[in-house]
């Protein structure tokens, strides 16, 4: 049986092919960071599928878990120290059996996807701006804290998705795997591994760290840390 609880505002992402990953020149670029988002390959998506607007919430969390495990308290902030364990073992079946629904953790490919705007991208360097300050939460910028979830100048990217540059990191399904050349149709880089990817960048790193295709990884048991959260994905 459902149980009624205020469920996250969830965006329509068309399916479509884009290039993912980073080009040969911004990997020149921004030589200074790691180039496991490299190289570029067209990747498409045959589905369309949701992914919510915001980061999911501590208010949220809370609704379902009972208990608020973020150092920075606020009911619209991004929740924060979790582990991918956490949310995938504990919080997804409850959320799930509350809802009757089938929400889960976005693929790498659906994330980039969605942070570069679908259908309707531009091409920006962040979700939604090639100027950070437009739309993400970073060390530049955040006063070295957390900040609420949509509270950036702009509303959102190209889709109306918020935060999916800087905030919080957001721990996306894949274990993380290196990419190739190849074209590829609903990838998952990898089925095994050591790591799970994080996405978006944070508050408490530099803006490099939120461009659209940069990546990183953190074991999934017992990581939790108050720069990563996550957002909520589900099938169409």
């Amino acid at each position: 049986m459902s149980v009624s609880i205020n469920e996250p505002e969830m965006i329509l992402v068309k399916c479509g092919t884009f290039i993912m990953g980073a080009s040969d020149e911004q990997v020149r670029e921004f030589a200074c960071l790691r180039n496991d988002a490299a190289p570029a390959h067209q990747v498409t998506l045959t589905k369309d599928y949701y992914i919510g607007k915001y980061p999911v919430t501590q208010n949220l969390w809370t609704q379902v878990m009972g208990t608020n495990p973020s150092f920075n308290t606020g009911d619209d902030f991004p929740v924060t120290n979790v582990s991918w364990n956490d949310i995938v073992k504990e919080f997804l079946p409850r959320l799930n059996k509350m809802t009757g629904k089938k929400y889960r953790l976005p693929t790498e490919a659906e994330w980039e996807y969605a942070a570069r705007g679908g259908k309707e991208s531009k091409g920006y360097k962040y979700s939604g701006s090639d100027f950070i300050d437009d739309v993400a939460w970073c060390l530049e910028n955040s006063g070295a804290q957390i900040q609420p979830i949509g509270k950036t100048r702009m509303k959102g990217n190209e889709l109306g998705i918020c935060d999916m540059s800087g905030n919080v990191w957001e721990w996306i399904y894949d274990w993380y795997g290196a990419y190739s050349v190849d074209s590829k149709n609903d990838p998952i880089y990898s089925e095994i591994g050591t790591y799970r990817v994080v996405r978006g960048g944070s508050w408490d790193c530099g803006k490099e760290h939120c461009l659209v295709f940069m990546r990183n990884k953190y074991e999934p048991i017992g990581i939790r840390l108050d720069s990563i959260g996550f957002r909520l994905a589900m099938s169409s």
